[in-house]
């Protein structure tokens, strides 16, 4: 139990530092706000509404690791390597991969609103 609650500590730890310092974090959380209370009048059920945020929240979990990528990479050295760069590269290629899958439930979901109809 004691593990839980470190790992719990250890969580809030890490939102507090990139919700006091990362813009693009600070930006989906933003996101996340906005999609709260949208989601319910754009989702036509339950299950919508919960993939609506989902996606979201799969958003914000990527750029949690992207962030961690980026920062271990760092640590390991500042200067140029091929190798931290096509790490670096793939964090940011997984968090576009995120925003287009976001982009998709939500604009399935707007379009099931606008038309009635399932898709």
């Amino acid at each position: 139990m004691q593990r839980l609650i470190d790992a719990y500590f250890n969580s809030v730890r890490a939102f507090r530092k990139l919700a006091a310092s990362e813009k693009a974090f600070q930006q989906e959380l933003m996101l996340l706000a906005l999609a709260l209370p949208l989601g319910w009048f754009v989702s036509i059920s339950w299950r919508g509404y919960a993939l609506l945020i989902g996606a979201v929240l799969l958003l914000i979990m990527v750029e949690v690791l992207n962030t961690g990528i980026e920062a271990a990479c760092d640590a390991f050295s500042r200067e140029f390597n091929v190798d931290i760069q096509l790490a670096k590269d793939c964090g940011s290629l997984a968090v576009l991969i995120s925003v287009l899958i976001v982009a998709g439930v939500w604009g399935i979901a707007i379009i099931e609103r606008i038309t009635g109809l399932p898709i």
